[in-house]
């Protein structure tokens, strides 16, 4: 029998991807959004369907709308789809809207996992089900350690960092008090072309398609003083996979372990177009966030050695993938945008 998988957040990059990565591998994969309309469905089938036939996604992918803000839906979710596998991936992820809505990003990142982990502990199957949450490196963000681990000290800088962590230590609390198979895949940054431009790295392939095509003649920007850990979701995803198949639960950094500055990603997206970001480049006070992380590099060496982890992608190959999708949305030739 197939295995089954629930993955929260589905239409989101990370969702996206480990969809079609589980569905490769023979899952029915069910995923949730808060609200199925008729072209969030026809985006994930529309990203699905240049790697599997129309038959294969009928067969293995169920969308389901639901709010888990509401514990009762939470548990009924559980109960119906009975899954194998849960990876939890919904939430309000933009740090920088956290400080806009900080009390909407604290129900959406910790009421949803609160409510998701009680309905497994509650649960009358079997078997638990496997329960992953994506969390995040800004719970670091202001931490002065050079490489940041799973026993680094959390310091965080945000609304969105503060309601992330509380979300990691309520899986840990159920990790060890209800002996739930329960973990967290601390995720440094990591970008695909599915990177909107809500998200500066989006923005920047965007705002480099759309100088190149002669419909913008400036890209502007908020702080340029920060740098990333910058890897790209394909490996992002695997190391999910992989930390929910180990042997038992424990949380995991996963990250490149290499640190590049805003700039450097600046010069690597104007580089694919054969442009100087000097020249196009402005900053404005308007899109700086009230606190930022300038620095956060990830040490995945336990990831690496515990579960034979390692990234593959490189860095300039993925902005070059990013800045070329762009190029097709703005072209309208993009198969998905």
């Amino acid at each position: 029998m197939a295995k089954v998988a629930l993955i929260t957040g589905i239409s989101g990059q990370d969702g996206l991807i480990l969809a079609e990565r589980l569905i490769r591998n023979g899952y029915v994969v069910h995923g949730t959004s808060r609200h199925c309309s008729t072209s969030l469905v026809q985006k994930v089938r529309n990203f699905l369907i240049q790697q599997h036939s129309t038959e294969e996604i009928d067969q293995q992918l169920r969308l389901i709308e639901s709010s888990l803000l509401n514990a009762e839906a939470a548990k009924k979710l559980i109960d119906e789809v009975a899954p194998d596998e849960i990876y939890h991936l919904a939430g309000q992820s933009r740090v920088g809207r956290s400080f806009e809505i900080p009390v909407e990003t604290f129900e959406a990142n910790t009421q949803s996992t609160l409510n998701l982990l009680e309905a497994v502990r509650k649960s009358t199957s079997d078997h638990k089900p496997r329960f992953l949450l994506a969390g995040s490196a800004e719970i670091f963000g202001g931490s002065d350690e050079a490489l940041l681990s799973e026993t680094s000290r959390y310091a965080p800088r945000s609304p969105y960092a503060a309601s992330k962590l509380s979300a990691q230590m309520l899986v840990e609390t159920y990790r060890e008090s209800y002996k739930l198979f329960a973990c967290t895949a601390i995720l440094f940054n990591h970008e695909s072309l599915l990177r909107t431009p809500e998200f500066v790295t989006g923005k920047i392939a965007q705002g480099v398609a759309r100088i190149a095509l002669g419909l913008d003649q400036k890209l502007v920007l908020g702080n340029l003083n920060i740098g990333r850990d910058w890897g790209d979701a394909s490996d992002t995803v695997e190391a999910m996979r992989l930390i929910l198949s180990a042997s038992h639960p424990e949380d995991f950094v996963v990250a490149t372990g290499t640190w590049r500055s805003l700039t450097d990603f600046l010069d690597a997206a104007f580089r694919v177009v054969g442009l100087n970001w000097h020249d196009y480049v402005e900053t404005s006070s308007e899109f700086l966030r009230p606190v930022d992380t300038p620095r956060l590099v990830g040490d995945a060496s336990k990831l690496r050695s515990k579960l034979g982890w390692k990234p593959r992608s490189e860095f300039t190959e993925m902005v070059e993938q990013m800045v070329r999708h762009y190029l097709q949305v703005e072209r309208g030739t993009a198969s998905i945008e």
